[in-house]
């Protein structure tokens, strides 16, 4: 699988921190009960690895990225931990070439043009753009289509239901990453009926390429 693919399964990928091992499968359930067959689990949390892991085994035929991906060592732990894909908020070559040399789809961040160039260099066209409502919003990837052709992208970063469909009128965007979906709140206060109506609601999201 590509990150392409990856990138086309759904209109929105949602972005989750998971800070109790326990809340790791009842949050899969939730959505993929609503729709959603795509996560991004950070590793923002003591014990994300430990979900990624669960995850990977209880729960096979959801497509699992790992968010949050700086380092050469935490690339190689996420592979181990059964992630199907990394995602970075930035990007450098040795981190690409851990990624490429452990054959793990791999989303970099990019937030300027000359990253977004520099990633192109290295042929990689498709890339998250972070933090995408502070660093230009819309306007700034609709700026991008022209000059970058061959670029797309997974806006992640400040985004909400009600602007999700501004980015996805976009030809050059492929999805949006989407924090709002499974909150931290809503993990802490076990309310797992919330996340699925959320996931239901992206549901109603229709991607420009589609």
């Amino acid at each position: 699988m590509t990150i392409s693919t990856i990138m086309n399964i759904g209109p929105v990928i949602p972005v989750v921190v998971v800070n109790r091992l326990r809340d790791a499968i009842p949050l899969v359930d939730a959505l993929m009960d609503g729709g959603i067959s795509t996560i991004e689990v950070t590793l923002r949390s003591e014990v994300a690895l430990e979900v990624i892991n669960l995850i990977s085994r209880e729960r096979p035929n959801i497509t699992l990225g790992a968010g949050t991906v700086i380092t050469i060592d935490q690339m190689r732990g996420v592979k181990e931990a059964g992630a199907d894909f990394a995602v970075s908020p930035g990007c450098y070559l040795e981190l690409l070439r851990s990624a490429a040399g452990l054959k793990l789809p791999f989303l970099p961040g990019a937030s300027t043009a000359s990253e977004m160039m520099l990633l192109m260099a290295n042929n990689i066209n498709a890339m998250k753009f972070f933090p995408a409502t502070v660093a230009g919003g819309p306007d700034f990837l609709k700026a991008m289509v022209s000059p970058l052709q061959n670029a797309i992208f997974c806006p992640t970063g400040g985004i909400t239901l009600s602007s999700a469909s501004n980015w996805l009128a976009l030809p050059n965007v492929a999805c949006v990453g989407g924090s709002w979906v499974a909150t931290r709140a809503m993990l802490d206060a076990g309310d797992f009926d919330a996340i699925t109506t959320n996931a239901l609601d992206c549901g109603t999201l229709i991607k420009k390429n589609n």
